[in-house]
C-alpha cells in the first residue's frame, strides 16, 4: 500500500495547494459556491420529504411505494456512475500525462491499477455522493431513523460506488484493446450505443409506467404483489436498498446478507480488474496513444451547411464558429456522441408514449397539462447536462492555444459570443424537438404547447449563457479529458446555478398557469388583478432570463480578461 500512497500523493497535494492558494476573490468564490449548494441541498432535501411524506400517508402501500422509490434512486444513481467511470477511466488509465513518467518508475503493474482505481472512483462518484445525500437524509428524517442508519449507509455506500468503477474500467480495458491504434478514441462511439442500451435497460426493468395503470392489475392483491416482487433482484440497486430498508421501516431482512452481497462483488471486480489489467493494460495503453481524425468537415454538405448558418455574423465571429464547428466534426470523442442524445431523446419521449393517462383515475385534461408543465422542468435539466457536456468546456477546449486568442486582435467578448451562438442552434433543435414530440404525444391544450414552447426556447439561450459564462470563469487548459470538465469545480457551480435558474422558472410560471387552467375549468373569467399578477410573474421569468445570459457572460470575459498569462 505503500506505493499506492504514494502514486496519489501528487492529487492530494495538487488539492492542498489549490485550498492554500485562494485569494480572497477566490475564498468569497467558494464560500458562495458552499451557499449555493447549500440551498440545493436543502430544495432537494424537501421535495423528497414531502413526496415520502406523501406516501408515508397512503395506506397499505405508502412504505411499499417508498420502497420502490428508493430502489429507483439507487439505480439511477447506478447507472450515472457506471457511464462516468468508464469516461473518466479512459482518462487516468490511459490518456493522462503522467503516465509516461509513471510507466518508467519501478511500481508493479498492480500497485499502478489500485491506485488509478481509486482516483476514477473518487473522481467520478463525488458529485453524485454530494447531492444524493440529501435524498438519504430525507428517508431518515421521515421515518425518524437513528444515528445507526446514517452510519450503515455510509457502510453500504462504498461498496456502492465500487461496483460501477469496477464495472467501468474492466468495459473501459476491453474495448480499449478491441479497436485499431489509430481508432482509439473512436471508443466514444460504441461506449454512447452501450450506455443507451444499458440504461434503457435498467430504467426499464422498473416497469414505472405500471404504477400508475390500474388495469394492468387484476385486483388490488396483484397490485401489492407487483410493489412487494423486486423489478431487479440481480442488481446492486436491490442489493443497496435491501440493506437500508430495514433500518427505516419495520420489517424483517437481512441488512448484512445484502451489505456482503455488495461488498464481495466490489472486491471481485477489483481482482477481476486488476488481473485483467496485467494481460490487456500496456497493450491498451500503447494503442491509446494515436487517434484517427474524422473528415466528416471536409465534406461538401457540411461546408454547405456551415457556410449558411454563419453568413450573418461579423467576420471575426463567423471564422471562430467555423473554426469551432469543424474541430467539433473532427474529433470523433466529440460528434460521436451526437448517437448518444439521439437515442436518449427517443427513449425520452417513448417513456410519454406508453404513459396510461386515458386509464388514470384523475381527468385526462388536467393530467395531461400538469404533465406538460413538469415536462418543462425536466426538459431543462436534460438542456444543462447536454451543456455541461459540450458548452461548458467550449472555452477550455481552446487548450494551450488559447494565447493566439488572447494575443489576436479579437475581443474576448467577441470570443465568448462566437462560443455562444455556436451551441445556441443545436441546443435550440434539441429544446424544441424535445419539447414539442412530448406534448403532442401528451395530446397538450394549445396554450400548454405554446407556453412550453416559447418557455423552453428562452430557457436554452439563460441556460447556454450560465455554461460558457462559468465555464470562462472557471477554464481548464490543460484538461486530458474533456468529459470530466462537468464533474470538476467549476462544473459543480454551472450545475447548481443551471438548476437554481430552472427552479425558479418553473416556480414563476406555476401560479399563472394554476390559474388560467382553473379559469377554463370553472368557466370564470380573470379579473384585472390577476392579470396584472400572470403578466408579471412572465415578467420576471423574463428578466431572469436576461440576467441569466448576460450576466455569466460579462463574469466570464472579466475572468478571461484578468488572466495575467495565457497557457
Amino acid at each position: 500500500m505503500e506505493n499506492v500512497a504514494l502514486l496519489l500523493t501528487p492529487r492530494i497535494i495538487s488539492f492542498k495547494n489549490r485550498v492554500r492558494s485562494r485569494d480572497k476573490w477566490e475564498t468569497a468564490k467558494a464560500i458562495m459556491l458552499l451557499l449555493l449548494a447549500v440551498c440545493f441541498w436543502i430544495g432537494i432535501f424537501i421535495g423528497v420529504y414531502r413526496v415520502l411524506t406523501y406516501f408515508q400517508g397512503i395506506e397499505i402501500i405508502g412504505d411499499l411505494l417508498t420502497r420502490r422509490l428508493l430502489s429507483m434512486v439507487f439505480l439511477t444513481f447506478f447507472s450515472i456512475l457506471l457511464f462516468s467511470n468508464v469516461i473518466t477511466s479512459l482518462s487516468t488509465f490511459y490518456l493522462s500525462d503522467d503516465l509516461n513518467l509513471i510507466h518508467s518508475a519501478p511500481v508493479p503493474l498492480g500497485k499502478i491499477y489500485l491506485a488509478r482505481f481509486i482516483e476514477t472512483t473518487v473522481d467520478s462518484s463525488w458529485m453524485a455522493l454530494l447531492f444524493g445525500l440529501p435524498v438519504f437524509i430525507a428517508y431518515g428524517f421521515v421515518y425518524s431513523a437513528s444515528f445507526t442508519y446514517y452510519l450503515w449507509l455510509m457502510v453500504v455506500i462504498i461498496p456502492f460506488l465500487i461496483i460501477p468503477a469496477g464495472l467501468g474500467i474492466i468495459l473501459t480495458m476491453v474495448l480499449v484493446n478491441i479497436f485499431p491504434a489509430k481508432r482509439t478514441k473512436d471508443i466514444f462511439l460504441l461506449l454512447s450505443i452501450v450506455a443507451v442500451i444499458i440504461l434503457y435497460l435498467l430504467f426499464r426493468f422498473l416497469r414505472p409506467e405500471k404504477l400508475v395503470d390500474p388495469e394492468t392489475f387484476s385486483a388490488v392483491a396483484a397490485y401489492l404483489t407487483a410493489l412487494k416482487t423486486p423489478s431487479s433482484p440481480f442488481l446492486p440497486n436491490h442489493w443497496a436498498t435491501e440493506a437500508i430498508l430495514p433500518l427505516l421501516q419495520n420489517y424483517e431482512g437481512s441488512p448484512v446478507f445484502f451489505f456482503l452481497l455488495l461488498l464481495s462483488t466490489g472486491l471481485a471486480l477489483i481482482v477481476i480488474g486488476n488481473y485483467l489489467s496485467s494481460h490487456l493494460y500496456y497493450d491498451g495503453w500503447s494503442k491509446s496513444q494515436e487517434a484517427k481524425k474524422s473528415t466528416i468537415s471536409k465534406t461538401r454538405v457540411i461546408e454547405r451547411l456551415i457556410t449558411f448558418f454563419t453568413r450573418y455574423f461579423s467576420p471575426q465571429t463567423r471564422a471562430l464558429m467555423i473554426k469551432d464547428i469543424k474541430t467539433f466534426f473532427r474529433d470523433t470523442t466529440q460528434w460521436s456522441q451526437l448517437f448518444l442524445l439521439a437515442a436518449l431523446v427517443v427513449v425520452y419521449l417513448y417513456n410519454f408514449s406508453v404513459l396510461p393517462l386515458d386509464r388514470s383515475p384523475i381527468p385526462t385534461f388536467y393530467l395531461q397539462n400538469l404533465i406538460s408543465f413538469l415536462n418543462m422542468g425536466l426538459a431543462g435539466f436534460v438542456l444543462s447536462a447536454v451543456a455541461a457536456r459540450f458548452a461548458f468546456p467550449a472555452v477550455s477546449l481552446e487548450g494551450p492555444s488559447f494565447w493566439i486568442i488572447g494575443t489576436s486582435p479579437i475581443t474576448i467578448r467577441g470570443f465568448l459570443w462566437s462560443k455562444f451562438f455556436t451551441n445556441l442552434l443545436p441546443l435550440l433543435v434539441l429544446a424544441e424537438t424535445i419539447i414539442i414530440l412530448s406534448n403532442y404525444l401528451l395530446k397538450v391544450s394549445n396554450f400548454m404547447m405554446l407556453l412550453s414552447s416559447l418557455t423552453v426556447f428562452f430557457m436554452t439561450f439563460g441556460i447556454i449563457g450560465i455554461a460558457i459564462g462559468i465555464g470562462a470563469s472557471y477554464p481548464r487548459f490543460n484538461v486530458e479529458n474533456v468529459a470530466k470538465m462537468a464533474t470538476s469545480f467549476g462544473g459543480a457551480v454551472y450545475m447548481i446555478c443551471s438548476m437554481i435558474f430552472i427552479g425558479l422558472i418553473v416556480i414563476l410560471e406555476a401560479w399563472p398557469v394554476y390559474t388560467v387552467f382553473m379559469s377554463r375549468i370553472t368557466h370564470r373569467p380573470l379579473d384585472l388583478s390577476q392579470w396584472i399578477a400572470i403578466w408579471l410573474s412572465f415578467f420576471a421569468v423574463g428578466v431572469i432570463n436576461i440576467l441569466a445570459v448576460f450576466l455569466p457572460m460579462k463574469i466570464g470575459v472579466m475572468k478571461l480578461s484578468e488572466m495575467e498569462e495565457y497557457p
